[in-house]
């Protein structure tokens, strides 16, 4: 599965709860917590009563480089916490992080690019350990 412009993604081949699992214990062997979760399936069908297929966002923060990233321009925390997705699509699970070097280009603060590269490099490791 193809990166697309603002989101590393790979299929996987565990079940959606093994790979939210997995997604959990490789977000923390990499330094990060998990500040929000938002389960799109139970939502959309409490609100909308639209059925969907298993759909998870987990809000990630790796803490001294949201410091790092905040302390160099403060307006980045609108782009923050990293979102990593786990879905099902067509009977395949799908896990999805924000590319953070994309969105910190989005910002002129020079000093962000090295955050970028370097939390891009941990999520691609979170989404490459999560694979089965």
């Amino acid at each position: 599965m193809k990166d697309s412009p603002v989101a590393f993604q790979t299929a996987s081949t565990l079940s959606f709860d093994e790979a939210v699992a997995a997604v959990r214990a490789a977000l923390a062997a990499e330094g990060f917590g998990v500040l929000t979760e938002i389960d799109v399936q139970a939502t959309l069908k409490k609100k909308l009563d639209v059925d969907r297929e298993p759909y998870l966002i987990l809000g990630a923060c790796h803490p001294p480089s949201a410091h790092r990233a905040l302390t160099a321009a403060p307006e980045v925390g609108v782009l923050l916490p990293c979102n990593v997705t786990v879905s099902v699509e067509g009977g395949t699970t799908v896990l999805r992080a924000m590319d953070p070097s994309a969105v910190m280009g989005l910002v002129d603060a020079p000093e962000l690019a090295s955050v970028g590269e370097e939390i891009g490099g941990k999520l691609r490791r979170v989404l490459d350990a999560c694979r089965g």
